[in-house]
């Protein structure tokens, strides 16, 4: 047995002892292969989920704040003065173009349209009168024209005394100014007519204005003022209604990106999403609206997007997120978990052949849903990890949960 011992372990006794006390001595030292030894100081692999960067077809995007606008708002006001008999409108309803919203005390305006009326008839009268006086005068300048004539001649003649010539002009003269007289009195009664005509018109808007319709279709808000109260012409606000289908999202996006934005716009319409933070829906709209001017405090440029807003999911006043797509582009793309912040800046770790992993720099782009462009540091095909990162050094090795699916991520 020692011979044995000799062979395997190389193990030499100082001196001759029993065999019971070599067993002794040789139960707690053992014997380790060079193998075996190598393999209880390896570390255990490290449990990681992977993914491979793949080259994908990307939009090129704008992202942004923007807050929803009514596609148009009106303040209701009335337009002419009085007591609010009645609102004929449920708050927070939808109405159509035209409704009946309020009714403001009509009895004055009553009133007043009939004296209009009065004062019309009064002038027709006023005018036949004039026209009646005008055919009188012109029928005596006639007579008194031919009388004038015909003394004229005898006056000539020596037959007729010069007096009763002078006479008969004098009174064709007269019959003349009269005629003239009445076509000026006929010229203002005209003008009389078409100013009370003017105001029946008027009196008859006044009326119409006791009836308080909505000049868009839209959405009523709260109301404002209550029946009872006496309202001054365009002077209380009764109720705002919004416009909200469709409805425009305002954003502003940055003034080095006007140029861009406004070539791509020029080509075809632009496509706008937009979302909220509290929710996973989004909304698609286009872009119609590029402002004149860049805000010099800011810096940044003011843009409109419209939507259907079919669903009512856009609210006036409303923050979201907008996504402006301008383009598309091929780029290669890794799951967003993968990117890890070192003090040089940005980095992936590798996964080699021989699943042991290196850290890699790399210079990463924007964005694109799940995953983030990666502009340099990483090929198509390469594995990354994406979980497990802060077990990891250079040269550790990893067991992958699962098999890793491409442009994807494995548990």
């Amino acid at each position: 047995m020692i011979t044995a011992l000799r062979a395997v372990c190389g193990w030499k006794p100082v001196r001759p002892f029993s065999l019971v006390a070599a067993s002794v001595l040789l139960m707690p030292v053992g014997c380790t292969t060079p193998e075996r030894a190598q393999s209880a100081m390896a570390p255990p692999a490290v449990p990681v989920s992977t993914g491979i960067a793949v080259e994908e077809t990307v939009p090129i995007e704008i992202q942004s704040v923007g807050t929803v606008e009514p596609f148009m708002a009106v303040e209701v006001k009335p337009q002419i003065g009085g007591q609010l008999l009645s609102a004929r409108f449920v708050e927070g309803a939808d109405v159509s173009k035209g409704a009946l919203l309020f009714e403001i005390d009509p009895r004055t305006y009553r009133a007043a349209l009939r004296q209009a009326e009065a004062a019309v008839a009064k002038d027709l009268a006023q005018l036949n009168q004039a026209e009646a006086n005008l055919a009188r005068d012109r029928a005596q300048l006639k007579n008194a024209e031919a009388d004038a004539a015909r003394y004229a001649e005898l006056g000539k003649r020596g037959v007729a005394p010069r007096m009763q010539t002078e006479q008969t002009r004098t009174a064709a003269e007269m019959a003349a100014e009269s005629v003239r007289a009445d076509e000026a009195a006929i010229v203002s009664a005209r003008a009389a007519l078409e100013s009370d005509r003017a105001a029946v018109e008027r009196a008859k808007l006044d009326l119409g204005y006791c009836e308080i319709r909505t000049p868009i279709s839209g959405r009523t808000g709260n109301r404002l003022v209550h029946p009872g109260n006496v309202v001054k012409a365009n002077d209380t606000t009764l109720i705002v209604i919004n416009q909200i289908v469709p409805i425009f999202v305002a954003f502003g996006v940055p003034e080095r990106q006007l140029d861009i934005i406004a070539a791509k716009n020029a080509a075809r319409r632009l496509p706008v999403r937009a979302s909220f933070e509290d929710a996973d829906k989004i909304v698609h709209g286009t872009l119609t609206v590029i402002d004149n001017k860049v805000d010099p405090a800011t810096g940044m440029i003011r843009l409109k997007a419209a939507f259907n807003n079919d669903e009512r999911l856009l609210w006036p006043g409303r923050f979201v997120n907008v996504v402006l797509t301008l383009d598309t582009q091929k780029a290669t793309v890794v799951p967003a978990e993968a990117i890890q912040a070192g003090q040089q800046g940005p980095f992936v770790y590798i996964v080699k052949q021989d699943q042991s992993v290196e850290p890699r720099p790399v210079t990463a782009g924007r964005g694109a849903g799940s995953k983030v462009i990666i502009e340099k540091g990483v090929a198509p095909g390469e594995t990354v990890v994406t979980d497990g990162q802060s077990r990891l050094y250079p040269g550790a090795h990893i067991q992958a949960a699962s098999a890793p699916k491409a442009g994807g991520q494995a548990r």
